[in-house]
């Protein structure tokens, strides 16, 4: 047998520390670790406290040099802007960690924990853990600036409709809500025919320009007013005015369309009614169930006006109804609409009941009237309308009444109503309270019409019995629990309002 030598193990052996005499293993200072920290600080030249800009308005955090963002505390997102203060001082160590330190929120301080190395005498690497403390102080920003000033204004929005009603104001209200368009908005204004958007930036305005003009039919106008001009750095400063007209046409209303607008939509009938308002005007025959869009531009090529308002229509009671079944339309006829039956009803006005005098017309409303039901109509057999495509046309074709919608008892539905709507905030100095009558009329349009509020945000009326049905007793048309939302109202444990995330 060989023998085998095991191979030789070498130890290492210590040394002193220059400083304090202690046995440490070899290093290129020559010092232990307490010595080495005690000689050289590796954080000199690193800010152990810092300020922190907060807006206490809209929640921002100032991001030098000019731009404000949103920050939870804790977040990735502040850890990232604290570190951001720090880069300048530190250029020359590593940055191996960082994290928070538990504060109280309303203490208006975040502690930072910041790990960082550095290479120090003859190449030795020394590691050192140290807090940053960032004192957070209020300081409001310009958009803050802007808005509370409330007259300082880049952009303003003008939305105007010559309409004696504002159904289509209301509905477009809620639109803006839904999509959260008013937020950026610096002030709103209520004036006599319409609304002005105030904003701070000109992109501001053109989105909600943009937004609007997919949304009705309108057309706009763009203005610009110099207000300072630099002639060193040659820049201007502008405001800009862009003005949004609304066809002056709202559901209910009858119109008269002119002739070549009336063969172009499929030979209908000039004498026709609005059934809805969104981004065209839905029109409807009422002799023929034919149905038709006129766009924004299709109307401003052949404009016409409504020959009533709401305030104009009379209420008649159903003397006798017949549906008309299978007629046959002519050449070139346009769509029929299958939400509706045609019927020939006799009426007669309830201010009237006391005579022999009724009237004969055709209605699309022939699948809701029945005898001894009540509906709104126009009467053109006692006006005087003065319309240029009107008196135009054949006194035989026009009919003696055009009726609209199905007449319920407004106080029953209202007291049934457990639904409501949310507001824009907006300032109406000057300006007489909204008309409560037309504002309910949209509420009641809403719940006619389930096309016309499947866009907008139904809330639910805590306040009110919940209804499961479509319809109440009386067969008036309701908004159903499915399609309603929760209100969301944020609290805290003691049941108040919920505070602020910073306060003093």
């Amino acid at each position: 047998m060989e023998y085998v030598q095991s191979p030789a193990t070498s130890s290492q052996g210590n040394i002193l520390c220059c400083t304090c005499g202690v046995p440490i293993p070899p290093n290129p200072a020559n010092m232990c670790v307490a010595c080495l920290r005690t000689t050289v600080d590796i954080s000199e030249g690193i800010p152990k406290t810092v300020t922190a800009l907060f807006c206490k308005q809209c929640e921002r955090y100032l991001q030098p040099p000019a731009t404000w963002i949103h920050c939870a505390l804790e977040s990735r997102e502040l850890l990232a802007l604290c570190l951001k203060k720090l880069k300048g001082s530190m250029t020359k160590v590593r940055l191996i960690d960082a994290g928070f330190l538990w504060t109280e929120p309303h203490s208006k301080r975040i502690k930072l924990k910041i790990t960082i190395q550095k290479e120090v005498m003859n190449g030795a690497i020394l590691q050192q853990v140290f807090v940053v403390e960032f004192v957070v102080q209020y300081q409001m920003c310009e958009d803050c600036h802007r808005v509370e000033a409330k007259d300082f204004w880049k952009a303003v929005v003008q939305v105007r409709q010559k309409t004696s009603h504002k159904k289509t104001f209301y509905y477009l209200e809620q639109l803006i809500l839904k999509h959260k368009l008013h937020q950026n908005a610096l002030n709103i204004k209520e004036m006599q025919d319409g609304i002005d958007f105030y904003y701070a930036t000109k992109q501001h305005a053109l989105k909600m320009v943009d937004f609007l003009t997919c949304t009705v039919p309108c057309r706009s106008k763009t203005s610009q007013r110099l207000i300072s001009h630099d002639i060193h750095s040659n820049t201007f400063n502008y405001k800009s005015t862009y003005s949004l007209e609304i066809v002056p046409v709202c559901k209910d209303n009858v119109v008269c369309l002119p002739p070549r607008l009336a063969q172009s939509l499929g030979n209908m009938s000039q004498v026709c009614v609005c059934v809805r308002v969104t981004s065209a005007i839905h029109l409807i025959d009422p002799r023929t169930l034919q149905i038709a869009e006129v766009d924004g531009s299709t109307y401003w090529r052949y404009p016409f006006s409504s020959l009533c308002s709401p305030r104009q229509l009379e209420e008649f009671i159903v003397m006798d109804t017949e549906i008309i079944r299978d007629q046959k339309l002519g050449a070139g006829a346009g769509v029929r609409s299958n939400k509706h039956s045609l019927a020939e009803v006799w009426v007669q006005k309830t201010s009237e009941l006391d005579t022999s005098q009724q009237y004969h017309c055709r209605t699309f409303l022939g699948h809701l009237l029945n005898i001894g039901d009540l509906v709104l109509g126009f009467d053109f057999a006692n006006s005087n309308v003065n319309d240029e495509y009107l008196n135009k046309m054949n006194p035989h074709t026009i009919p003696d009444v055009v009726l609209i919608k199905k007449s319920y008892d407004r106080n029953k539905r209202a007291k049934r109503r457990n639904w409501k709507l949310k507001e824009m905030d907006r300032d109406r100095e000057g300006l007489a309270p909204d008309d409560e009558r037309q504002y309910q009329d949209f509420l009641e349009d809403l719940e006619d019409d389930p096309t016309l509020r499947k866009n907008i945000n139904i809330f639910r009326d805590t306040s009110k019995v919940p209804v499961e049905s479509d319809t109440d007793d009386e067969g008036a048309p309701c908004i159903s629990l499915m399609e309603m939302l929760e209100d969301l109202s944020l609290s805290d444990a003691t049941g108040g309002e919920g505070a602020d995330m910073m306060t003093e």
